[in-house]
Formats: structure tokens, sequence, C-alpha cells
């Protein structure tokens, strides 16, 4: 029976309901530690890659999957005529969207892939609502410009904890970095179109989590919250006391979850994302 199939990548936070619930296919990443080579999701859990991370001598590298990994599938799936829809984390942090979109000219399946411009739960909020439009038999074209209106109406914000990752990776230089944990500065940013772009910086976790709720309520000040959604890698001392006072202010459904050992590589040890849309 022809249908349309939702296709992502392990960075999506997905829970088991969501995969039993709807039609959506989960391509994992891989991730290199000390010569031995994970997949994302399968055969590497969030919690014991954080162990691991810690006593590698070199930072994990991540690699998005072979284009003929995502061909296999496209084929497969498209193989009665069904169309399919490939939503994955942003260009910016992986060449996940690159590696789809050849897979998808190489394949004789009908596929759109769709760069979600974030990550985490912002890149789940894509891919739910797709499979939700896709079960209510909604047309591609629909479930297309639905999401490009999520987009638009999504804020991620992300906040470091430690700044090694990010020496490691190039991101920040040594100076900055030894500046800025004899300072205790824990860096702000948003992903904007798919870039981080630095917005403030705390002194405390507790300052974190008071600059991160005083811009949810400012921001969603008169519209309609649609979702909202909490990533942390070991983060709970800002994730937890953060789900509270967004709960204690009428918001009740704060998915809380730990992140993946994709987006903790980038991130480091004690980070947390905060993710929401509007309409």
């Amino acid at each position: 029976m022809k249908k349309i199939h939702i296709v992502t990548d392990s960075t999506a936070d997905l829970i088991e309901e969501h995969l039993g619930q709807y039609d959506i296919h989960v391509v994992p990443l891989t991730i290199q530690i000390e010569g031995k080579t994970y997949q994302d999701g399968v055969d590497l859990q969030p919690a014991s890659f954080l162990d691991l991370m810690r006593e590698a001598k070199e930072l994990p590298k991540s690699s998005q999957p072979a284009a003929g990994v995502f061909k296999e599938l496209y084929d497969r799936l498209g193989a009665d005529g069904s169309e399919i829809i490939s939503i994955h984390m942003t260009g910016g942090m992986s060449g996940t969207v690159k590696s789809a979109e050849a897979a998808a000219q190489m394949s004789d399946s009908s596929v759109t892939v769709i760069d979600s411009m974030y990550i985490s739960h912002a890149l789940t909020f894509q891919v739910v609502e797709a499979a939700k439009m896709a079960k209510e038999g909604r047309t591609v074209e629909q479930i297309v410009e639905r999401l490009s209106v999520m987009r638009k109406n999504t804020t991620l914000f992300v906040v470091v904890d430690m700044l090694d990752n990010l020496v490691k990776g190039g991101r920040i230089g040594k100076g900055k970095a030894m500046i800025g944990s004899l300072l205790n500065i824990k860096p702000i940013a948003i992903l904007q179109d798919g870039v981080y772009t630095p917005v403030a910086k705390a002194r405390s976790h507790k300052q974190v989590v008071s600059h991160l709720f005083k811009s949810f309520k400012e921001e969603t000040a008169g519209k309609i919250i649609k979702a909202i959604g909490i990533s942390h890698a070991n983060g709970l001392s800002m994730a937890e006391p953060l789900k509270r006072m967004i709960e204690e202010s009428g918001w009740n459904d704060v998915k809380l979850s730990f992140t993946t050992p994709i987006i903790s590589t980038h991130t480091g040890e004690g980070a947390i994302g905060f993710m929401y849309y509007t309409d």
C-alpha cells in the first residue's frame, strides 16, 4: 500500500512511543572512540558514551551515514511507489543532509530531503509532526510547508558547562577557554539557521536557568506553545530546575532526555539544550 514514510537520523530524541505509533525510520550516525567505531543509539548509549569520552585521550569523531545506507532504505521504502520525506539534523553540524541528498538523487524512489536546521527535540518536533500528518493522509507538499513554518517558530538554546570539547574541536582557543574556566563562565548560545550564535554568558547554573526561563516567558507571551524539550549530557543540575520552573508556570508536558553521543561530542559533559516552538 502506497504511503508517505518518514526517515530521520539518530540525533532526533525519539522515544519508543513515537516509533511504535508512527511510520518513522531512524538511520544511525557513527562515532569513533579510541580506534573503535560505534553506531549511535544501537551499540552506544548516551550515559556509557560519556564514560568513554571522559577516558579518551582525543575527542571522539562522528560520521554521517554513507549515502549507500540511505539509498538502500529509500529503495526499499519506495519500492511500492510510496513517497519518502527524510528529515535530518542541521547541515551546519553534520554532512548527514548532504549524504541523504546524494542518496535521493541515486534512488528511483520519490524522496524529499529536509534540513531541519536543528538538533535533538527541535528535530523531533518536525519528525513527529510530519509523521502525524502523513498518518492523516496529508500530501508531501502540505507536510513540507508545515515544517517550514515550524522552523521559523522554533527556538533552541545550547549551554556548555565545560569548555574542553570546544577547545579540542577547534571552536574556541585555549586562552579563551582558560579564562572562561577561571571565571566559571557558561556560554549561552542559540542555534539559528543552523549556526551557533552566542547570546549571553552566565557565571552559575542558577544564572543559566534564570536567563533561559526569562527568555522563554518573553518569547512565548501571547503565543500558543506547541512543544517544549530539554536535553542534557549529565546536565541535570540545570535541566531539572528549568523543567520545574516551566511546569510551575503552567506547562506540564516538558520532554526531558539524555542527549545523543553525537551532540555530546560537540558540547561536552554537563551541557544542556532547551528548545520549544509556538504557533
